[in-house]
């Protein structure tokens, strides 16, 4: 069957339509004539195959992956750059603009840096003697030797475990930004242990320690942090530093008295905006999050730091008379007590960092009742996949 793709949906997937049903083309381009195969029909929906391509979208590009469209990671290798771009900004202006009634004039032009080896982290996953990652809607394996989202000492780690593999069932690998610092974390066997521990500064088997290190340290602008396996850190290498550049940048010239820092993570954007704060509490719910948090903070020697392990939702209720609050949730977003209490807590500022413009329009659809929105800031930090980071300045009306 031809078609003519319409658009892209939030999903990086082709649309078109067929008998007046909306019908997702993977690895379709807008303006492409193109030859499908429909393979489900939904009650609201059709899920095709591309087949051929009879007219090329300009911004088509050859893939460069040897995995695209095998395994699961990336839905945009297919995109040139500056189109992928445009499309992230685009759909950002446009689910605002839909669930939020947000103009997209509010939207701001995109930050972008590298397209490849941007990523500090891979999660790889083995069965039957193969180790890579998990296929396209599947738990396939697909063998992988090399990964163009992921820095050079990761690469190189994959390819040695790859060889090396007895029985690996995950590995974890993570490195510092400047890739300095590498950490390992194996479940199942893997051959060569003792080559292993020296090419690692951190390195766990099966849970057990063979390193005296546990954790790696990486520098963001002139602060330290150091990370463990288990805790969550930016994985874009080089944009992490310019998106929490904008939220300093954005509170550095006003009088923040007391700031709460929602969901923090390992205290890294704490960190970076204490200078501009009297006190600063930051919350999540994650154990070693908030250890490795603490260790931060003394690390850079900040005093007016707080740091509380709990659930956002079980503390938002325990505040009042705060100037600044910070939010960087999970892709679920907001619950609606810590939605209700934020408008009942007030602060001057709110900065909510997303990465999912779904549920940020849902909770901007309700905050902006009480608080103007005074920028949106999209930040490329996952490119060839659909996710797009954002950065929303709210100030109380």
């Amino acid at each position: 069957m031809e078609a003519k793709i319409e658009k892209l949906d939030n999903l990086g997937r082709g649309i078109t339509y067929i008998n007046n049903k909306i019908c997702f083309v993977n690895n379709a381009l807008p303006n492409e004539i193109v030859e499908i195969k429909l393979e489900q029909e939904h009650k609201k929906y059709i899920e095709a195959t591309l087949v051929e391509i009879k007219e090329e979208s300009p911004f088509r590009i050859i893939e460069e992956c040897p995995y695209s469209n095998i395994c699961g990671g990336c839905q945009l290798n297919h995109l040139c750059y500056n189109e992928e771009n445009r499309y992230k900004r685009n759909k950002i202006k446009s689910l605002l603009y839909k669930y939020a009634n947000i103009e997209e004039d509010k939207v701001d032009h995109i930050k972008y840096e590298d397209r490849n080896y941007y990523r500090n982290k891979i999660t790889l996953h083995g069965k039957d003697g193969k180790l890579g990652l998990y296929g396209k809607k599947s738990k396939d394996i697909i063998p992988i030797q090399e990964c163009i989202l992921v820095n050079n000492k990761i690469n190189e780690t994959i390819k040695w475990l790859s060889m090396n593999n007895i029985n690996i069932t995950e590995a974890i690998i993570k490195t510092s930004n400047d890739e300095s610092e590498l950490m390992v974390s194996i479940k199942g066997e893997v051959s060569r242990v003792d080559e292993l521990k020296r090419k690692c500064n951190v390195l766990i088997i099966n849970g057990e320690y063979l390193s005296k290190d546990k954790r790696i340290e990486t520098t963001i602008s002139n602060n330290k942090y150091e990370e463990s396996i288990n805790s969550f850190f930016q994985v874009n290498k080089t944009l992490t530093e310019s998106l929490y550049d904008e939220v300093k940048n954005t509170i550095k010239d006003n009088n923040i008295n007391t700031a709460l820092d929602l969901y923090c993570g390992t205290g890294t954007i704490t960190i970076y905006i204490s200078d501009y704060c009297n006190k600063i509490i930051g919350i999540d719910n994650n154990p070693s999050n908030i250890k490795d948090a603490n260790i931060n903070k003394q690390l850079n020697n900040k005093e007016n730091i707080e740091f509380i392990c709990d659930n956002v939702e079980n503390k938002i209720d325990k505040f009042k008379e705060i100037d600044l609050i910070v939010i960087d949730p999970p892709r679920s977003g907001l619950d609606k007590k810590t939605r209700e209490y934020l408008r009942i807590i007030k602060p001057k500022i709110i900065i909510y960092v997303s990465c999912d413009p779904l549920t940020l329009s849902r909770d901007l659809n309700e905050l902006k009742t009480d608080y103007n929105i005074i920028k949106v800031k999209p930040f490329n930090m996952f490119p060839r996949t659909y996710h797009c980071e954002s950065i929303v300045v709210l100030e109380r009306k």
